[in-house]
C-alpha cells in the first residue's frame, strides 16, 4: 500500500485548475495514499469551501483515494489567525495550513511567529526566512514546516531545512499544487526533499511518516 501524501493542494474553489473529483483521480493514480484540499481562505469564503468539501468527501472515497477537507488561511492580519483557524475546525477543517512569509509574496510581517503558537495549526507553508524562534516555537506547538515543490516558494527551502534541524521543528513535503502539472509522483515529492539538504532517510520520513502523523493527531 502506497505511503505518500500531499497535505497541500488546491481545488477550483479558490485559485486551483481542477475540481476536487479529478484531484480525488489523478492522485489516485499516481498512488497516493492520501491527499488534503486545502484551498485559500479567509473570512469571506472560509464556510463555503469547507461546507462544499464536507458535501463531497463521501462521494470521492470512490477513487481509492483519501481526500481530507482542509483550508490555507492566506494573507490574514496575523492577529486573525487564532480565530479564523478555531473556526475552520469547528467548520469540519482536518487540516488547517497558515500561507507562511514566502519571499514570493508579500504576506503580512508577524504571520510566521502567530501561526506557530496557534494549536489549531498543522502546518505553516513555505514560511520563508524562518527564524530560530519561529521554528523552536513550532517545535513546541507540534506545528510542522513545509518544504514545498511550488516555483518561488521554494527558493528558501534550504534555509528551512537548516532552521529546523538545528532546533528539531518537524518538517513535511507538499506541493501546493495548482494544476495538473504542478503534481508529482511519490519519489518526485522525496526529491524535493533532497534537494532541500536532507538525506535519504530523513526524506522518506518527512514525505510518508510525518503527513500520516498530522492525520493521525486528527
Amino acid at each position: 500500500m502506497s505511503m505518500a501524501y500531499d497535505l497541500h493542494v488546491h481545488s477550483t474553489f479558490s485559485d486551483g485548475e481542477l475540481i476536487p473529483a479529478e484531484i480525488a483521480r489523478r492522485y489516485a493514480e499516481k498512488g497516493f495514499k492520501a491527499v488534503a484540499i486545502t484551498d485559500h481562505a479567509d473570512s469571506s469564503n472560509l464556510e463555503f469551501i469547507l461546507r462544499s468539501l464536507q458535501g463531497i468527501e463521501k462521494e470521492l472515497e470512490g477513487h481509492g483515494i483519501e481526500v481530507v477537507p482542509g483550508i490555507e488561511l492566506t494573507h490574514l492580519p496575523p492577529e486573525k489567525i487564532p480565530e479564523l483557524a478555531a473556526r475552520a475546525k469547528k467548520l469540519g477543517a482536518r487540516i488547517v495550513v497558515v500561507h507562511g512569509e514566502s519571499i514570493a509574496e508579500p504576506v503580512a510581517r508577524g504571520t510566521n511567529a502567530a501561526a506557530v503558537v496557534c494549536e489549531h495549526v498543522d502546518i505553516l507553508a513555505h514560511p520563508g526566512f524562518i527564524t530560530l524562534e519561529e521554528a523552536e516555537l513550532a517545535r513546541e506547538h507540534e506545528v510542522y514546516l513545509e518544504l514545498t515543490s511550488r516555483r518561488g516558494h521554494c527558493l528558501t527551502n534550504g534555509h528551512v531545512v537548516r532552521v529546523a534541524m538545528e532546533t528539531k521543528a518537524e518538517l513535511i513535503v507538499c506541493t501546493d499544487a495548482h494544476s495538473p502539472e504542478d503534481i508529482l509522483a511519490p519519489e518526485e515529492l522525496i526529491n524535493v526533499a533532497l534537494g532541500s539538504g536532507m538525506n535519504r532517510k530523513y526524506s522518506e520520513i518527512i514525505t510518508s511518516v510525518n503527513p500520516k502523523r498530522i492525520l493521525g493527531r486528527l
